[in-house]
């Protein structure tokens, strides 16, 4: 396996991963111009077999000369039990790997397969000439042995980036009651996703990595996408996907702190760099108005104020230090 280049950022801003299909070139253009995070162009569901050859020339045209300023760049290949993984690679990352970020591998089910895909980078790479490591890799869980094995996929490669949650193949493989893509089956009054996305995400902070929910198809419902990226986001997932420029917008406000959060956050922590210095009287702990904060509370608050930053967020507040 290679090693991550130290100047590799691994956790970019995932709030919207909007899917656009590689064999339609307007779509790969009309993309470019929407406010989302995180752009991936899909040979795999999006593009018919007979269409895929002609989609991996359409992306690779889309990323030498599109414009994909502040956007993630990432495209799915296909998944290792089929034909097309290995000249999805090749051709995609010779083409334009300086101008990608990740590859996404759909449908992994143990860590032998991202590690395949590790190696292949690597020779491309070597081969041509490209910095060896700085392509990431995007793993997505869409079935029961992914799950079972998600721990060791976490662990698999210094380029992991993301764990993804698929639920449509999902729901299939474990024989669910719905139809729905991502809603409650019916007869179950708990949430059923609820442990397969814990699971996932317990293996991705293990290895420090983003956990980003899958997609919801009802694509004119915004409402009903607020609800179940919500769920995700309170869990404390990083991103989801938007299969419609209509859900850009809402992705990207559910998984940002709100402003008064964002603000109490970095309170939190000017308040906390004061009472531990010098000035502050060398403290561990210190009140902020009612509230005690001690270094827990810094970590914390240093989740929160790293998704406002990288929401571009402006703080409100300022923190002023209490007379002595």
């Amino acid at each position: 396996m290679t090693q991550a280049h130290p100047t590799v950022n691994r956790l970019r801003p995932r709030r919207s991963c909007l899917a656009v299909p590689g064999s339609n070139p307007r779509f790969l253009e009309k993309a470019q111009g929407l406010p989302a995070d995180q752009v991936f162009l899909d040979l795999e569901d999006a593009c018919a077999p007979l269409a895929k050859e002609g989609a991996r020339h359409h992306i690779v045209d889309a990323l030498n000369g599109g414009d994909w300023t502040g956007k993630t760049r990432v495209v799915r290949v296909n998944d290792w039990t089929t034909h097309w993984t290995y000249r999805d690679v090749i051709t995609v990352v010779e083409g334009a790997g300086p101008n990608l970020d990740c590859i996404m591998l759909p449908k992994v089910q143990d860590a032998q397969q991202v590690v395949a895909l590790d190696l292949l980078l690597t020779q491309i790479e070597k081969t041509m000439g490209f910095e060896v490591g700085r392509i990431g890799i995007e793993a997505q869980i869409e079935n029961a042995k992914g799950l079972v094995n998600v721990d060791e996929i976490a662990g698999a490669s210094p380029r992991l980036e993301t764990i993804i949650f698929g639920p449509a193949d999902f729901m299939a493989s474990i024989n669910m009651k719905s139809l729905v893509v991502g809603e409650q089956p019916p007869g179950y009054g708990a949430d059923a996703y609820h442990y397969i996305l814990m699971r996932i995400l317990m293996a991705a902070r293990t290895y420090d990595l983003q956990a980003i929910d899958g997609p919801y198809l009802q694509i004119k419902n915004v409402d009903g996408y607020r609800e179940v990226a919500g769920r995700a986001a309170a869990l404390g997932f990083d991103g989801k996907w938007v299969l419609h420029p209509g859900q850009v917008e809402a992705a990207n406000e559910v998984f940002s702190p709100s402003q008064e959060d964002y603000d109490h956050a970095e309170l939190i922590l000017d308040a906390y760099e004061w009472c531990t210095s010098e000035a502050g009287g060398k403290k561990g702990s210190a009140m902020l108005g009612d509230e005690m904060i001690d270094e827990a509370s810094r970590k914390m608050a240093l989740v929160i104020a790293g998704k406002g930053r990288a929401a571009g967020m402006t703080r409100t507040s300022k923190f002023e230090a209490p007379e002595a």
